[in-house]
């Protein structure tokens, strides 16, 4: 399937998420289960051209770190939620990796990258949380 043909199928769940869900507390535990820095959320639920409802950036110190993160986000968020990512990206490069959970997607992020990239910044208009312990 083009990456174009997937933006077709691809549609938020009528379910609305909040901080509260379980998937998001799931997802924010196994981020700090392996020690992710700087964690943020951003809520994008009153940008009208986001792709989800929430995004959750958080950075690792090292390509196993990277690894260790997005397993443990996928395991517990299966056992705990039953649910599988839509789409994941970026586990080749191990620089940043992507989780999509449709409605929350999760960017697991190097330091160069995530300096590079800004999403906070380029999303500027969500409220951002910072989660860290």
């Amino acid at each position: 399937m083009s990456n174009l043909n997937v933006l077709k199928v691809r549609k938020k769940s009528p379910t609305r998420l909040n901080r509260n869900s379980k998937i998001f507390k799931t997802i924010i535990n196994a981020i700090q289960d392996k020690k992710g820095e700087h964690i943020v959320s951003l809520d994008l639920r009153k940008i009208p051209e986001a792709v989800a409802d929430f995004f959750i950036i958080c950075q690792a110190n090292n390509n196993n770190q990277l690894r260790a993160i997005a397993d443990n986000i996928e395991t517990e968020v299966k056992k705990q939620c039953g649910e599988s990512p839509f789409k994941h990206e970026g586990r080749q490069a191990e620089q940043w990796i992507l989780i999509d959970y449709v409605n929350l997607v999760v960017h697991i992020m190097l330091p160069e990258p995530r300096k590079f990239y800004q999403l906070e910044e380029l999303w500027s208009d969500a409220e951002a949380l910072e989660h860290n312990n």
